[in-house]
C-alpha cells in the first residue's frame, strides 16, 4: 500500500525536518520519501489538509483497557481503537485486571491479543503479586515476556521495605518501577481534594500532604538505593517542587501527570458530577499553575490520559460509592492542546513521543527515509465538539461531551497500517 501525505508541517525535535512543511511517501510501511513537492502516483491513498501536522506516533504509558477480567466496561479491541482515535500508536496497559497483570502468562495473554493490532501494546506488569503489597511479583519473569515496567497502579506501595527490595531487584535486568504517590493513612478514603470546594460539599477530602509526603519518601528510597523510579499521577504543586530539587541533586527520577489534572479544578465538582472523580482529585488553580510550570521546565516528563473505563453501574451511583476516573484517550490531546497555555506544540509533542519512551526504555520511532512509519497525524488549530458518537472505547464515562476543544487527531500510521478519523 502507497500513501502520501502531502504538505505536513513537521513537529518533531529529533529530527531534520522539524518545523518544515513537506509531502511524505510511505510504501509498504517505510518511509520511502520526504521531500518538498511529490507526486502521487497510481493506486496512492493520499492525505492532504489545510494545517496538518504530523510527528511520530503518540505514546501514552497509562491506559487501562480492562482485559481480562472487567470486559465490560473495556477490552482490548476497543481500547485499541480509542488510542488510535486519540492519536496513539503505542500504550503502556496497567495491570489492574482480574486477575491482575501478576504473571508471565498475563503479560503473554496480552502480547497475543495485540501482537497484530495497529496500536504497539505493552504490558505493565505489577509490582507485588496480585497487587496486595506484601510479596514481590514475578517480575523477571514478567520482564522475560515483554513486561516494560512494573507498577500496582493506584495501589500506592505503603510498604517500604517492599518497594526498596522491588528497586533493587528491578537493576539486575534495566526495569524500571512506576508508582502512585498516595500516603493512605492521610487520604484516609477522602472522595476529592482537601479544600474550600470539599467543605461547601460536605465531602471528605484527600490532602495534598497525602501525595507530597509520598513522592518525598518514594524519592529518599530511589536515592538509597540508585535506582531509577517514575513517579505517576502528580497532581499538586508542591510535588513538583520536591521532584524539581532531586532532579536538581541528578537522582534518577521521572514524573507525569494526568491530561485532566492541567485542565480542570476542583470547582468542577460543585453538580456532584461522578465523571469527575478522579485519582488523582482534581486541584486547585494554584496546583494547575505548578504542574504547567513544571512541564515548561521539563521538571515533568510525560503526560497520560489515565484513559479508565467505567461501566453505568460504577458510575451512576451516589458520589461517595463511584468509581474512580474517566475515558481520556480519544480526548487526550485535544484537553492538553486548549490548556497549554504558553507552553509550546514542540514541548507538548515530546511529552507525549520522545519522552515515554525514554523512560520506558523501547525503541525511539523516527521520521527519516528508509524508516518504518510510526506516525500521527493532527491539526493543532482545528476547533471541533466531542460528542458521544466520537467515543470508541466500551465506556462513555467522561464530562467532555459537548465540549468544544482545540486541535483535533486526524489519523495515525503504523505496522502497515492506518486509521483515520471520520
Amino acid at each position: 500500500m502507497k500513501i502520501l501525505i502531502k504538505s505536513a508541517k513537521i513537529i518533531n525535535i529529533n529530527t531534520i525536518y522539524n518545523g518544515k512543511v513537506v509531502d511524505v511517501l510511505i510504501e509498504n510501511g517505510i518511509i520511502k520519501s520526504i521531500k518538498t513537492k511529490l507526486s502521487a502516483e497510481k493506486n496512492t491513498k493520499i492525505i492532504e489538509g489545510k494545517n496538518l501536522h504530523l510527528s511520530v506516533g503518540w505514546m501514552d504509558m497509562q491506559v487501562s483497557f480492562c482485559d481480562p477480567g472487567f470486559e465490560q466496561k473495556e477490552d482490548l479491541k476497543s481500547g485499541i481503537k480509542a488510542a488510535a482515535a486519540g492519536g496513539f500508536t503505542s500504550v503502556g496497559v496497567i495491570s489492574s485486571t482480574n486477575p491482575p497483570i501478576h504473571t508471565k502468562g498475563d503479560v503473554i495473554y496480552i502480547k497475543n491479543k495485540t501482537i497484530d493490532s495497529i496500536v504497539d501494546v505493552y504490558p505493565i506488569g505489577t509490582v507485588s503479586f496480585k497487587q496486595e503489597g506484601k510479596d514481590i511479583s514475578e517480575m523477571y519473569d514478567m520482564h522475560q515476556s515483554g513486561a516494560v515496567a512494573f507498577s500496582d497502579d493506584k495501589k500506592a506501595i505503603n510498604d517500604a521495605g517492599l518497594l526498596k527490595r522491588a528497586l533493587l531487584y528491578t537493576q539486575n535486568f534495566n526495569s524500571l518501577i512506576i508508582t502512585h504517590c498516595e500516603e493512605k493513612s492521610i487520604s484516609q478514603g477522602g472522595k476529592i481534594n482537601e479544600g474550600i470546594t470539599s467543605t461547601k460539599l460536605g465531602l471528605k477530602g484527600i490532602p495534598a500532604l497525602a501525595e507530597e509526603l509520598m513522592v518525598s519518601r518514594n524519592i529518599f528510597l530511589s536515592e538509597y538505593t540508585n535506582a531509577p523510579i517514575h513517579l505517576a499521577n502528580i497532581s499538586t504543586k508542591k510535588s513538583v517542587d520536591i521532584i524539581r530539587k532531586a532532579k536538581a541533586n541528578g537522582l534518577k527520577i521521572t514524573a507525569s501527570i494526568n491530561a485532566y489534572n492541567i485542565a480542570l479544578d476542583d470547582s468542577a465538582l460543585i453538580d456532584f458530577d461522578s465523571n469527575y472523580k478522579l485519582n488523582p482529585p482534581l486541584r486547585i488553580k494554584s496546583d494547575i499553575e505548578g504542574l504547567l510550570k513544571g512541564l515548561l521546565d521539563g521538571t515533568i516528563d510525560a503526560i497520560s490520559s489515565d484513559h479508565r473505563p467505567q461501566d453505568i453501574e460504577s458510575k451512576n451511583v451516589e458520589f461517595d460509592d463511584a468509581s474512580n476516573g474517566m475515558i481520556g484517550l480519544e480526548t487526550c490531546f485535544a484537553l492538553i492542546n486548549s490548556n497549554r497555555k504558553n507552553i509550546t506544540l514542540e514541548t507538548i509533542i515530546e511529552t507525549l513521543t520522545t519522552k515515554p519512551r525514554k523512560i520506558l526504555n523501547l525503541q525511539q520511532p523516527i521520521i527519516a527515509e528508509g524508516e518504518p512509519a510510526n506516525i500521527t497525524l493532527f491539526d493543532p488549530e482545528l476547533t471541533w465538539t466531542f460528542e458521544k458518537e466520537n467515543i470508541q472505547s466500551k465506556s462513555s464515562n467522561t464530562p467532555f461531551i459537548g465540549t468544544k476543544f482545540k486541535g483535533k487527531v486526524i489519523g495515525i500510521i503504523n505496522k502497515k497500517q492506518i486509521y483515520l478519523n471520520k
